[in-house]
Parts: structure tokens; C-alpha cells; sequence
């Protein structure tokens, strides 16, 4: 391609991408709004594919943009993979029976794992038949049009803990999640959430509440990540799990550590500032701050900035808003 023909070919592009930009005035649906901009873009790729490459780019790139055509295009490709979703696979490779005073039962063992990569951060949880059953039911009330094909192992009144009848319920509680998984509204629901992670979490806080950090932190870190990853599409729900490891690791004397897991959380609330976490985090960010010597006029001055446009009201404190979670 001369000179001529290659200048031309990315002016047109970059008129493409600036007429993108300036006629995308349609707007967005209440659940685009409450997406983060990467997902909202993917789920405009799936309904427009021929548009690929010039959404992308309307995201941060100007019409003056100095790129050559292969560095644009290296860019939209490099866009493009980031948005890629998340995927997880479910296997439960064993089991184990559990004779407590007067109830016997099947524990299944759920590991969690990323797909398409090696995954050294999976997720290992236990769950029994009836916190499955308790989720069936629970989705039903919310999903009966989309649960209406799902399929549930049903309980037997004799056998349950022979191998044939364990193996099974194996096989098909793993397909189970399989198919809850891929269906957006779903994986994406509290419900689904919470029978992954509410276990743990209410574990955890007990342990909080009763200063046990060591044990709190230990379970907490083993939760985000897979929290993180089942509610990309809501960041801010994993802020209070971002809190209490940050009042594990200040309690635990571990200020670097509390003050990495406390700019995660901050992160998150950049634009919600009115989250009932947002206010007890800056103070303890100033506070975590001034002890490592870092830059806490910033902090300080996002407080200041906040009691100027809030009315004056009882705020509390980071550790008193995390031990009240989970609180049957």
C-alpha cells in the first residue's frame, strides 16, 4: 500500500471512531447503567459484531489520535481481549459423610475455577444436598420462567449414602451449576451469590466478632477472589469483604497490608461516595496513611469534601460497621 492510500486508510478510520463518539446519544437501559463500562461495551459487541473494533475505540481514543493503522488495531485488539468474561467451571471431585449428634449427611466439595488459563487461585467450598435444595427453591420463586427446564436431583427415602446414590448427585449437581452459570440474570443474582459465598462470609465475621483475626483474614482472602469474579458486574458489592480484611490486617498490626486492601475498597467507591463504607474508609485510610508516611492531604481533603456537601450525621466507624454484618 503507497503512502497515499495508507494515510487515507486511517483517516477513515479515525473518522469512523470520532462518528461514534459524537452520535452515541441513545440511552442506556437501567441495567446498562449499573454495569461498568467494559461490560456494557461487550454486551454492544455481541449485539453488533461488525462493530468491534470502532467501539473500542470510542471509549478513550480522540480523532486526533497520532496512531498508524496497525497500532490501531493492536489497540482494539488489546480492548477487545480485556473485555472478555470471566468464565468458571465447576467439578466436585469427592465427597464426605458427616454424623453430627443425630443427623447424618452428604458433604460435596465444589471447586471453583477460572477456564482458559491455569487457575492457582481457584475456590474450594462444601455445600450439602440441602443448601442445593435451599437454592433451588430459593431461584424458583425469583426464575420460575427461566428454571422451568432445570432439572433437580430429588431425595430418596432409602440409599442416600450408597456410592451408586453419591455419585450421582455428584454428576448432577455439577451440571446444575453448570447450567445456573449460564444464564446471565442467574449467575448474577444474590441468591446464586450468596449459596457460593454466604457460608464463609458469616464465618468469617463470627470469627471478627469474636477477635479472631487470624482466622477472619484466612477465610476472607480465600472469599474475594471468588466473590470478585461473581459479581464483576457489581464491584461495589465486594466492599465490605475489602473492609474486613482491612480491620483484620490494622488489627493484626499489619498497616501496609490493611492500607493495600483499603485503595481496592476506595476504588470501588470513587463514584459512590454516598456507600455507608465510604466516609469510615477515608478515615481509616488517614489514618493508616499519616502511620506509613504516606500522602494523606488527598484523604484528608475527600473527607473535607464530603462533610462541606452532607449534612452532619453519626457515622461509624470502619471495625463497628464490619462486625455488624452478618448479624443473624
Amino acid at each position: 500500500m503507497d503512502q497515499d492510500s495508507h494515510c487515507t486508510a486511517e483517516r477513515e478510520l479515525l473518522e469512523a471512531v470520532s462518528r461514534i463518539t459524537t452520535s452515541s446519544t441513545t440511552s442506556p437501559s437501567d441495567e446498562e447503567e449499573n454495569q461498568p463500562k467494559a461490560e456494557i461495551l461487550c454486551q454492544v459487541r455481541k449485539e453488533n459484531p461488525e462493530k468491534d473494533d470502532m467501539q473500542d475505540s470510542s471509549a478513550t481514543l480522540s480523532p486526533n489520535s497520532s496512531m498508524t493503522t496497525k497500532e490501531l488495531q493492536e489497540y482494539w485488539r488489546n480492548e477487545k481481549s480485556r473485555c472478555k468474561q470471566i468464565k468458571l467451571l465447576f467439578e466436585i471431585p469427592s465427597t464426605r459423610i458427616v454424623e453430627h449428634h443425630l443427623s447424618k449427611y452428604v458433604m460435596y466439595k465444589i471447586i471453583i475455577l477460572q477456564t482458559g488459563s491455569f487457575d492457582s487461585n481457584k475456590s474450594v467450598i462444601e455445600r450439602r444436598y440441602s443448601d442445593f435444595e435451599r437454592l433451588h427453591r430459593n431461584l424458583l420463586e425469583e426464575f420460575s420462567e427461566e428454571m422451568e427446564d432445570v432439572t433437580f436431583p430429588k431425595k430418596t427415602l432409602t440409599g442416600n449414602f450408597t456410592e451408586e446414590i453419591i455419585n450421582e448427585r455428584k454428576l448432577a449437581f455439577k451440571d446444575y451449576l453448570r447450567l445456573l452459570y449460564s444464564m446471565k440474570y442467574i449467575r448474577r443474582s444474590k441468591k446464586f451469590i450468596d449459596f457460593l459465598t454466604r457460608p464463609e462470609l458469616q464465618e468469617a465475621y463470627g470469627c471478627l466478632r469474636g477477635g479472631q483475626y487470624t482466622k477472619a483474614l484466612e477465610i476472607l482472602l480465600e472469599v474475594i477472589g471468588l466473590q470478585e469474579r461473581l459479581t464483576r458486574g457489581n464491584p461495589v458489592s465486594v466492599v465490605p469483604t475489602l473492609c474486613a480484611i482491612v480491620v483484620c490486617h490494622k488489627d493484626l498490626e499489619n498497616p501496609a497490608s490493611a492500607f493495600e486492601y483499603g485503595e481496592k475498597a476506595l476504588s470501588r467507591l470513587c463514584v459512590h461516595t454516598s456507600h455507608r463504607y465510604y466516609i469510615p474508609l477515608l478515615e481509616t485510610m488517614i489514618t493508616l496513611a499519616y502511620e506509613l508516611g504516606k500522602d494523606f492531604l488527598s484523604l484528608q481533603e475527600k473527607l473535607e469534601e464530603w462533610k462541606t456537601k452532607k449534612d452532619p450525621i453519626r457515622v461509624f466507624t470502619l471495625k463497628e460497621l464490619a462486625v455488624r454484618e452478618y448479624v443473624k
